[in-house]
């Protein structure tokens, strides 16, 4: 109770909660200091019989080692720490879509929908904040958006400048709701985007396994493929680590053409004579 008083600014917070309300059933009749490998590891098998991801069960263990790391560093209240093993996690792709497919799939949701999805594709904002985005953060005179600290998963403030198809879509929303931007029949903000809806237009359009957060991808892919620098996607998508950036690195290597260049030969295979087409800079 006290790790969850202590974190609950954390984005995070809800699935703290709920990470340690599971566990409960392991822990709830040993002290900390009982705590230890065998028991982590029982716990960690457990979760994973239950038919979750990997992942899933790292968030969970990396939630446990927190909370004994502030009971041993932070409160004193044990002198050691057991050894928390994550599981291996495979390395995904990063799923995205050309804008010609983003295109198919607007035209196949409803304008509600379609409108929000437009949105996110144009300012690479997680679906939350698209949904509960209000008027007052809202500048059309100056074209921007800004999403509050407590509103972002990074904790920090993220300023949105609104491109022109962002501009246009959050015009065609004036007069619609008083508060929020986005609503539907007047209903705002959106807890849903409409999941069987979403899932049916995915389908419709020809994708596979296409989540609304991987417009977000979309959105990081195309700038990056446009040649926007990475640390200034950083900074337009919220993302705290550069680490979570250069997931997108690989979508545009012509910052990497020209030293690959410089080892570059042709080989005239009647004379075996050597061209070289780029040489190394003098010093």
């Amino acid at each position: 109770m006290r790790y969850l008083k202590e974190t609950s600014h954390k984005a995070t917070h809800k699935e703290d909660v709920a990470n340690l309300a599971w566990m409960d059933q392991f822990l709830c009749d040993a002290y900390l200091d009982e705590v230890n490998r065998d028991m982590v590891e029982h716990i960690s098998e457990a979760k994973l019989a239950t038919g979750v991801a990997n992942a899933t069960v790292n968030r969970m263990l990396s939630t446990l080692r927190a909370l004994l790391r502030k009971s041993a560093f932070e409160w004193e209240w044990i002198d050691r720490v057991p050894k928390v093993r994550l599981l291996r996690e495979p390395k995904r792709r990063i799923r995205w879509i050309t804008r010609q497919q983003a295109e198919v799939l607007l035209s196949e949701l409803p304008k509600h929908l379609s409108e929000m999805a437009r949105f996110s594709l144009a300012t690479g904002l997680r679906q939350r904040n698209v949904t509960e985005l209000q008027w007052s953060q809202v500048d059309l005179d100056n074209r921007r958006a800004w999403i509050h600290p407590d509103q972002a998963k990074s904790r920090k403030a993220i300023a949105v400048p609104l491109n022109a198809e962002a501009l246009a879509v959050v015009r065609r929303q004036r007069g619609q709701h008083a508060e929020y931007v986005f609503c539907y029949q007047s209903r705002a903000p959106l807890r849903w985007v409409g999941h069987e809806t979403w899932r049916n237009a995915v389908k419709r359009a020809g994708l596979v396994n296409f989540r609304w957060h991987d417009m977000r991808h979309a959105w990081a892919s195309w700038h990056v493929q446009q040649g926007t620098p990475l640390h200034v996607l950083q900074e337009l998508g919220g993302w705290e680590s550069s680490e979570m950036v250069k997931r997108y690195a690989h979508l545009s290597p012509e910052h990497l053409a020209e030293y690959a260049e410089r080892i570059a030969y042709i080989v005239d295979e009647r004379s075996n004579f050597v061209t070289i087409l780029a040489q190394p800079e003098k010093c």
